[in-house]
């Protein structure tokens, strides 16, 4: 394996070693978080357009939105958490050989994922869909979403992933004028082809999945153009490497484990969408609405603890461990502190998020109820969130994991004692909201531990003993 002396990284690489914290954290986190506010408020054109088409069909897409969130949150944040973190630390070690190589097996991973998302949902999507509690219009609405959207999942994986690749060597630049630029093309593209335009006619919920399949085939193809033509730090060779699954094994060995947080934290909030359609597709429609802002606060966590966790991999990599410490607790501070200002302003005026999508009075008094009750909450899952991404960079992901389970069991576990009391719909969302308390409270210990931040820890990684405990 051959690695690079120090005199010879990548500048890119220099300064995610030896640059001063905060202001490197935040060079990485503004351009991140643009990514993810972009994407997720692409989703939410989506469903500002889809509204315009009726209750029915708002009550339909919401119902597809968690699960297309679980595949954008499993590729984005989970798998291309462990891409993320495989880059950073082979950078940071200095073989610049082995990252390069990386970069195909990225590209099989992702073409395999994809496969099977769209293999998976197409079985699994009507029963799933027509088991969430709505029928007549709303379930057809969903399940024409849910066919197209998910037949195109490769494009989403290799996106997301060819995306986690870039940003793993620090150059969150590039992410930033695809997504964006992507948006000023989707935006349009979506008025058109969901409500039409002059000749052209409105697609309804079909034009929506077009759209969006667009926009990842067309972004995917300008990173594969950008990484195999070299302008970036990693060099791909134009031939696949000879295949070795450890390469895979370090990316998924994370990605497994963050897949848990990713997975228990959309499937809750697509069994709590079920639950509240017992009480109408207008309520649905509403706690659907006000939902969208909790994927925002992921989306804000996530941009800024995934430059956290980049910069934790690369000094991991390079043995800095109290400098990746010192990362993780600066990145839980801002995430915390911006997803809990953001929850009091839905708090206080949910109104003025809700009125973007509806002016149906159930739909506002719904989403108004659900604001109010967890909005307060959101700082505790923008720490549980940082954490999660922090032990994506060291790869000991164990107490954000716990964290996140026991959340979806509060959450899931309150709201079936509510419904089963015949309680009202806010018991459902005190539920939720005592979830969000567990997962940033239970995940805080990995840092006072300081577990995966010492050369003990790193060793275990990479050579795991059958006696250690999985909770580290």
């Amino acid at each position: 394996m051959a690695k690079s002396r120090p005199e010879e990284l990548d500048p890119r690489t220099r300064e995610l070693l030896e640059g001063p914290l905060f202001l490197t954290l935040i060079k990485l986190a503004v351009p991140n978080v643009l990514v993810m506010v972009t994407q997720i408020g692409m989703a939410l054109v989506e469903l500002y357009f889809v509204a315009k088409l009726g209750v029915d069909a708002l009550a339909g897409v919401s119902q597809v939105f968690p699960v297309l969130a679980l595949v954008g949150a499993l590729s984005q944040g989970a798998v291309g958490g462990g891409v993320v973190s495989a880059i950073a630390r082979s950078l940071g070690k200095g073989d610049r050989e082995g990252a390069n190589n990386l970069v195909w097996f990225v590209v099989a991973i992702a073409i395999a994922l994809g496969l099977l998302t769209t293999a998976f949902l197409k079985f699994i999507g009507p029963h799933f869909f027509a088991g969430m509690g709505t029928g007549g219009a709303s379930l057809e609405a969903a399940l024409t979403y849910s066919s197209l959207i998910f037949g195109g999942a490769t494009f989403i994986w290799l996106f997301n992933l060819l995306l986690a690749v870039v940003r793993g060597t620090g150059n969150v630049v590039l992410p930033v004028i695809v997504v964006c630029g992507g948006a000023l093309l989707l935006i349009p593209l979506l008025r058109i082809l969901i409500l039409g335009a002059g000749p052209i006619p409105g697609l309804g919920v079909t034009g929506g999945a077009i759209s969006v399949l667009i926009y990842y085939a067309l972004g995917s193809l300008i990173l594969v153009i950008y990484l195999w033509s070299r302008r970036g730090v990693l060099h791909p060779p134009v031939k696949p490497p000879k295949f070795r699954f450890q390469p895979i094994w370090e990316i998924l060995r994370v990605s497994g484990m963050s897949a848990l947080v990713s997975a228990s934290t959309n499937l809750t909030l697509a069994i709590l969408t079920s639950f509240v359609a017992g009480y109408g597709a207008a309520a649905v429609a509403g706690y659907g609405a006000g939902a969208r802002l909790e994927f925002i606060i992921v989306s804000l966590s996530y941009g800024i603890g995934g430059p956290a966790g980049i910069l934790i991999g690369t000094n991991i990599g390079a043995g800095n461990y109290r400098r990746a410490l010192r990362i993780a607790w600066i990145g839980v501070l801002v995430a915390g502190f911006a997803a809990e200002t953001i929850g009091l302003a839905a708090a206080i005026w949910p109104t003025m998020w809700l009125g973007i999508f509806s002016s149906d009075p159930e739909v506002l008094s719904t989403g108004s109820a659900y604001l109010r009750t967890v909005g307060p909450f959101f700082g505790f899952f923008g720490i549980g969130y940082a954490l999660y991404c922090a032990g994506q960079g060291t790869g000991r992901m164990g107490w954000p994991v716990a964290g996140a389970l026991i959340r979806a069991v509060v959450a899931i576990a309150g709201s079936l004692l509510v419904l089963h009391a015949n309680g009202d719909v806010i018991g459902v969302f005190l539920a939720a909201g005592i979830g969000m308390v567990l997962f940033g409270c239970l995940s805080l210990p990995s840092l006072g531990l300081r577990v995966g931040y010492n050369r003990s820890d790193e060793l275990k990684r990479r050579h795991p003993s059958s006696s250690e405990s999985q909770l580290g």
